[in-house]
């Protein structure tokens, strides 16, 4: 089997799924229209169907039809990650190869999220789905949601695998991650996905960020990469941070997906509703996200 290559780097972000006003259907006009403002913006690819795209709430075949709604929006402008979590190896399996024939780029998957499986039987996992597909995999490491941790030299070895090449690390590991990058990006390609880690990340040498934040405000976001990791101006890029580090501090301290589709709402470029039992967030974060949005330059006139 000839495997393919994904040029992943820089700001990805990781996207909403957006849902009509009852919640009851994929809104796949909005969801086109998140899609041409992203790519206008200068963000370097999206990841669909993780948890920002509350992917656990969709039914199957939404699922399915949700990956492909942003590989058809998206149309080749960039990459597309196909987000791909489940708890059966057939079902992982069945979604990534539905991935790779609707002309996703790469997926990003999860390790099974309930049993969290011992190191062999992660392994066993990881390359079974791997191998069933030509596109590249991002490993998901998310142990808060998953509870399967791994030390940094574990993280590196799964580049071992075929296929795997990537790692999107949310573990919040500082620490694990810097040497991850200082001593172990020869054997895989390291993304920061914890949103306060966006700025260290990036600047200890992290091939991009998988991030939310960038669904709400793509400009800034890109703006941080273009100063940080291809100018290398450092006081420039801490000037950015201020306003970045606040949206991302803001959302690690909430339910994240209603974080993500409030803050939509607030800049104007509402994806609808988040879906139970995912509830919106109360007023007083929502106020108090606003005035961050406001202070960074995001909220229209009159918003």
């Amino acid at each position: 089997m000839t495997r393919r290559t994904a040029a992943l780097h820089g700001i990805i972000a990781a996207v909403p799924t957006p849902f009509t006003a009852d919640g009851s259907a994929i809104d796949e006009e909005n969801l086109r229209a998140q899609a041409d403002r992203l790519v206008a913006a200068g963000l370097h690819g999206v990841v669909a169907t993780g948890s920002t795209g509350e992917f656990a709430t969709l039914a199957p075949a939404e699922y399915r039809r949700a990956i492909t709604a942003w590989v058809e929006a998206v149309d080749h402008r960039i990459p597309v990650v196909a987000g791909v979590g489940a708890l059966a190896t057939a079902e992982a399996v069945s979604l990534a190869q539905h991935a790779e024939a609707v002309g996703a780029d790469a997926i990003m998957l999860l390790p099974p999220f309930y049993g969290a499986p011992a190191w062999d039987a992660l392994v066993t996992f990881l390359s079974t789905v791997a191998g069933s597909i030509t596109i590249p995999v991002v490993y998901y490491n998310i142990p808060s949601h998953t509870g399967v941790t791994l030390t940094p030299e574990q993280l590196a070895q799964l580049g071992d695998i075929p296929g795997l090449d990537f790692v999107k690390d949310t573990s919040g590991d500082a620490v694990g991650q810097a040497e991850l990058l200082a001593v172990r990006t020869d054997r895989i390609t390291v993304f920061n996905g914890w949103d306060t880690l966006t700025f260290f990340g990036i600047a200890s040498g992290a091939k991009g960020a998988v991030w939310g934040a960038a669904s709400i405000v793509p400009e800034l976001a890109v703006g941080l990469w273009d100063t940080l990791a291809v100018k290398g101006d450092l006081p420039a890029a801490r000037e950015l941070w201020k306003h970045l580090w606040a949206i991302s501090d803001f959302l690690e301290s909430v339910d994240y997906a209603a974080g993500i589709k409030a803050g939509l709402q607030i800049v104007g470029h509402p994806a609808g509703p988040t879906r139970a039992p995912i509830l919106p967030l109360p007023a007083a974060d929502l106020e108090r996200f606003t005035r961050i949005l406001a202070a960074a330059g995001q909220v229209p006139a009159g918003g």
